[in-house]
């Protein structure tokens, strides 16, 4: 059979997902359902305080499964956390894995599951050309994915991000088998959120149903010489349009309300769910030109201190550090699929905008922005226009994020793109 010159087959993955308040309360038997008898639940010191994976710890012995307790996962983890976190996975002789937090737990675990069930050094697993991009050949132990915030959609994603301080700048691995094999998604666990975490969670989610839906159509690419060469972030297709066309509807309706109030249970569980589609949909078309300009910015330098975030170290939460050039990244690829802008907008807005042109979507992400008191721009955290050569070469060497763009941006236009983000407003 002769082989097509462009691509004509996409892929739609979707973890499983359970969904509802009080729903992380079967993380037992979810567990015993997928053979776990040893559990590695991971953590963070914030989401332990709160109590939430004590809760889930205890559904899991209620089920008589033995339960090892990792809790010093670092908010944004780099290489060296990523190292620690892995050591304790191998001496603690588990077969499965439960995650409760953001995304940060979620891809801790991810990592730790990879490296216990096929072991090597971090770096091998890391995408070129920071990492060797090794594959591993077959799937996982069992991991249940249970997220406390509203933002990353690690719950549903093939990915886990990491900070490379070294190299001043973030990136990560990329696979199919990294995806959780069972999610809980329940709203009561994002009660305690503070406003400026929901904020930053939910401009992540809005973006990564944006670039999603504007990214380069999946038929445009070349067909692969073997299926095992087609990419994880295969480019817009109609399946993985209805997740982020849901995601952007309700971000627009919910994420101001979600911000405002924590007891908002209904706005801050449709950010929940608008994270987890938004994943699925991103999973399967991937994102682009904001997220390969986001790692450099969080990765560059370490001097922001969130608002709402511990304060044990400095650093640009993603959901900041995505959004800040979104603006700028959307006025740029607009002239590639106007009419799919148009649409983004107007799911954002929530109701028909007439004239739109190429500042419309940027126009409505920015009155979000302001909204929720979101990060004016790169200058807020802490960059100047000297940084940008540093961070065009920091965003250029996410090439498995710009291939996905529908406009290929050179160094000059991500130059543009950064200088126009120092400020937003």
């Amino acid at each position: 059979m002769s082989r097509p010159a462009q691509e004509t087959i996409f892929t739609l993955e979707a973890t499983p997902v359970k969904y509802g308040p009080g729903a992380a309360g079967d993380a037992g038997w979810e567990l015993a359902r997928l053979g776990v008898t040893r559990a590695l639940l991971v953590t963070d010191p914030g989401v332990q305080a709160a109590g939430h994976a004590d809760r889930v710890a205890e559904s899991v012995r209620a089920a008589g499964i033995d339960v090892v307790v990792y809790a010093e996962c670092r908010v944004e983890p780099d290489l060296e956390s990523m190292e620690h976190a892995v050591a304790f996975a191998q001496d603690a002789k588990v077969d499965g894995f439960v995650s409760v937090g953001g995304g940060s737990a979620m891809d801790t675990a991810k990592v730790m599951d990879l490296i216990v069930s096929h072991p090597a050094d971090i770096i091998a697993y890391i995408n070129p050309p920071i990492g060797e991009g090794r594959k591993p050949p077959s799937p996982l132990l069992p991991h249940l994915a249970i997220p406390t915030t509203s933002g990353t959609g690690s719950e549903a994603t093939t990915v886990a991000i990491l900070d490379l301080p070294d190299l001043k700048v973030k990136s990560g691995i990329s696979h199919r088998y990294l995806r959780a094999t069972q999610a809980i998604v329940d709203p009561e666990l994002t009660r305690t959120l503070g406003a400026d975490v929901v904020a930053s969670c939910g401009l992540d989610v809005v973006c990564h149903a944006a670039e999603s839906f504007l990214s380069r159509p999946f038929d445009t690419r070349p067909y692969p010489e073997t299926p095992d060469a087609r990419p994880p972030y295969q480019g817009s297709n109609p399946i993985a349009d209805i997740w982020s066309a849901h995601a952007l509807r309700t971000g627009g309706t919910y994420l101001r309300r979600a911000v405002a109030d924590g007891d908002d249970v209904e706005a801050r569980g449709a950010m929940m769910l608008a994270a987890t589609t938004a994943g699925i949909g991103f999973g399967s078309a991937g994102v682009h030109i904001p997220h390969a300009c986001a790692y450099p910015i969080a990765g560059l330098k370490h001097v922001y201190q969130p608002p709402g975030y511990p304060a044990d170290h400095p650093f640009v939460p993603h959901g900041h550090s995505v959004i800040v050039t979104a603006p700028a990244c959307f006025r740029f690829t607009y002239d590639a699929m106007p009419e799919r802008h148009h649409h983004v907008a107007e799911l954002l807005h929530g109701e028909p905008i007439a004239d739109p042109g190429p500042d419309t979507l940027p126009d409505v992400i920015v009155a979000l922005m302001k909204d929720i008191h979101a990060a004016r721009g790169i200058e807020e955290l802490g960059y100047t226009s000297d940084d940008i050569p540093a961070l065009v070469e920091g965003a250029l060497k996410q090439q498995r994020l710009l291939v996905i763009a529908p406009r290929d941006p050179s160094a000059d236009d991500l130059q543009s793109i950064f200088k126009a983000s120092l400020s937003n407003w």
